[in-house]
């Protein structure tokens, strides 16, 4: 206890002409516990009443709100609650319910005994406005982060000083310069934890300024300063005559995104693509989205999943209903093992639970004054900050200045940068998350599926930027043989290298779909089907589509780059997905498929014909090709009670011949 001071005051009924003498006297304490400061107020009569404190408990969307603990549930005194999440409460950050009273009135039962107790860690605590001078009894008002005001507390045993002083030494107290009877909180907890303060102490800490080297921070905010220039020169009165030449302008773009150049006779990847005849595109149609009965149909009564290919299949060609994405996705994120139990997923939540709050722990017990020793750390809050103020508040998931979900968003961004330290954050990885967050409504799953999408996504955001390299390499490739005349167009255009595709690269399409559009393609492409890299196959549908207004028009650099950053919001995802898909049949079943392209696509050789009877070469190997799949996945699914030919099952030795 580093403060206790009875008397002190809560006036219930303030401003009430029939009640004016009521009033609740309780004790106040600091707590110091572990390494949380508490705050703990409660009336002297139910000190020992743990029915009485407003406790910090998660609900399903592990968003923690304060509320009143029922006498029922609280059997075990002053004993946590059961739930394995319970012991980090005051490690979660606050989101507070706000009572159907205001804060004069009195919450009673049925004994009309007041219920005011409250607690609150430091952590949590935002302001404190005080009395003005000479104005009776002096009082504080606690204002929380979300700015939730808790009922004034009135020191009729001598001032509030005391209690000011003793919070000093645990967080930094501003005067606002509006009203200098509120005291701002300006850090948070000093104590560290030990592992933390390790994790500066290593010798490999040579990295300290790698933030402010790396080309990602610049890359978002100038290329979206490009776009702005380009978009300026569009407005003018006469554009014409204002506009940069377009070689200057690709070279502007270039100069504007360090380490993005690309030099063909240094980077890998690169072979002459001659003309190939590819065949007309198939037609391609979608099935409904897997539904709540398919999926139970195929789980044994362990939690097992029976078929994991026929499932990833129905996924792929039709999508999830949204009531299914809470539980699937954390299977196609390699969160859940496809052959894991209900009892073995529910071990693995527990022990992942424990390690997140551990870790989010490291950056919550970090003072103002270890941070500004410590400048990745206080870049990469810096940034997510900036980044989760730019989220898109069109969902009501994310609605308002301090929606819990904006807050939890934070959390999650500044609890990976404990995880992976050395990547830190970097702008885009809130475009990545929000999605999770939005689909689990539960802070430590959205956690550790984005960690298994960071896994598939790091290397975009890596300082060299050799993955967005070798991807923009690879969609040339493609894109080449897809149409190489629209390749020569690009090219003379000075937009050969498809850096106006970058963003769709970056953040796989976030901003250029609608929030419910993007569910539906991230689960699409997280099947892994039908081929490898099917993301870069996505960007030559949406391009293929829009040729023809970029040739026929004549645009040059500065209008294709305008005419693709307009694109966004308006692509329909159902026909790019089909369409995308056509192009994978179209050139799997190619005869002469480079090799190059065989790579991209993770097909192992090219020697399959319409005529091969077996899926092996002439050495009698067996070919890993996905037209394969095609046999299945190209047939729509029609089977409401769950039964299904046989030959929509997959096979290792499946026949490779072309659907």
């Amino acid at each position: 206890v580093l403060y206790e001071q009875e008397g002190v005051f809560i006036h219930s009924s303030c401003g009430k002409n029939d009640d004016q003498d009521s009033l609740i006297s309780g004790v106040l304490r600091v707590i110091e516990k572990e390494n949380e400061v508490i705050v703990d107020w409660r009336p002297l009569d139910d000190t020992l009443d743990t029915s009485n404190i407003l406790c910090a408990g998660k609900d399903s969307s592990s968003v923690v709100e304060w509320t009143q603990t029922p006498k029922e549930k609280c059997s075990r005194g002053a004993d946590r609650p059961s739930s394995y999440e319970a012991e980090w409460d005051m490690v979660t950050t606050v989101s507070f319910k706000k009572k159907p009273h205001s804060n004069g009135d009195a919450a009673t039962h049925a004994n009309g005994e007041s219920k005011w107790s409250f607690l609150f860690s430091l952590t949590d605590l935002k302001s404190i406005k005080q009395n003005k001078e000479g104005m009776g009894w002096s009082y504080l008002v606690f204002c929380l982060k979300d700015d939730v005001k808790l009922p004034a507390l009135h020191f009729h045993h001598g001032d509030s000083k005391l209690l000011i002083k003793c919070l000093e030494k645990h967080v930094v107290l501003n005067e606002s310069p509006q009203d200098k009877r509120i005291l701002l909180v300006n850090s948070q907890n000093k104590s560290l934890s030990q592992s933390f303060e390790n994790l500066f102490d290593e010798p490999s800490y040579g990295l300290l300024q790698k933030l402010k080297k790396d080309p990602y921070t610049v890359t978002m905010g100038r290329f979206s300063k490009v776009t702005n220039y380009i978009f300026d020169s569009f407005r003018l009165s006469d554009p014409s005559s204002q506009r940069r030449p377009p070689s200057e302008m690709a070279d502007f773009l270039n100069d504007a995104i360090p380490g993005l150049k690309i030099n063909q006779q240094e980077e890998p990847g690169f072979e002459v693509i001659t003309r190939i005849d590819l065949g007309k595109q198939p037609e391609v149609s979608r099935r409904e989205p897997v539904s709540a009965e398919e999926w139970a149909k195929n789980m044994d009564s362990e939690g097992r999943i029976l078929n994991v290919d026929y499932i990833k299949q129905l996924i792929f060609k039709g999508g999830l209903c949204h009531t299914l994405r809470k539980e699937a996705w954390k299977f196609l994120l390699g969160y859940f093992p496809w052959n894991s139990t209900k009892e073995e997923r529910a071990h693995l939540q527990k022990r992942k639970t424990d390690e997140y709050f551990r870790m989010k722990l490291q950056w919550k017990s970090v003072s103002e004054e270890q941070e500004k020793r410590n400048s990745r750390l206080r870049d990469y809050r810096s940034l997510i900050e900036k980044d989760v103020n730019r989220t898109d508040r069109t969902n009501k998931f994310y609605e308002g200045e301090d929606n819990p979900g904006l807050i939890l968003l934070h959390d999650i961004l500044m609890t990976y940068c404990m995880y992976d330290f050395d990547l830190g954050y970097v702008q885009g990885m809130s475009d990545l998350l929000s999605p999770l967050l939005y689909v689990m409504e539960n802070e430590v799953d959205a956690f550790w599926c984005f960690v298994s999408y960071m896994d598939q996504m790091h290397q975009n955001f890596e300082e060299q930027m050799q993955g967005m390299k070798t991807q923009l390499i690879q969609l040339s490739t493609l894109l080449r043989l897809l149409d190489s005349g629209f390749c020569s167009y690009l090219e003379s255009q000075d937009s050969g290298y498809l850096y106006f595709c970058f963003r769709w690269l970056l953040i796989r399409f976030k901003r250029e779909f609608s929030f419910q559009d993007i569910l539906r393609l991230w689960e699409v492409m997280w099947t892994e089907l039908p081929c490898q890299n099917f993301h870069l196959l996505l960007c030559c549908a949406i391009l293929e589509s829009e040729k023809q207004q970029i040739m026929d028009k004549h645009y040059g650099f500065n209008e294709i780059l305008k005419h693709i950053n307009e694109l966004s919001m308006k692509i329909d995802v159902e026909y790019i997905l089909c369409k995308a898909e056509a192009i994978s049949m179209q050139m799997m079943n190619c005869k002469e498929l480079p090799q190059a392209v065989s790579e991209i696509l993770g097909i192992e050789s090219s020697s399959v014909t319409p005529d091969s009877d077996t899926g092996e070469d002439e050495s009698g190997a067996v070919l890993s090709c996905p037209t394969s799949l095609y046999q299945s996945i190209s047939t729509p699914v029609t089977a409401a009670n769950g039964t299904r030919d046989s030959t929509q099952q997959m096979s290792e030795t499946q026949s490779l011949t072309p659907a």
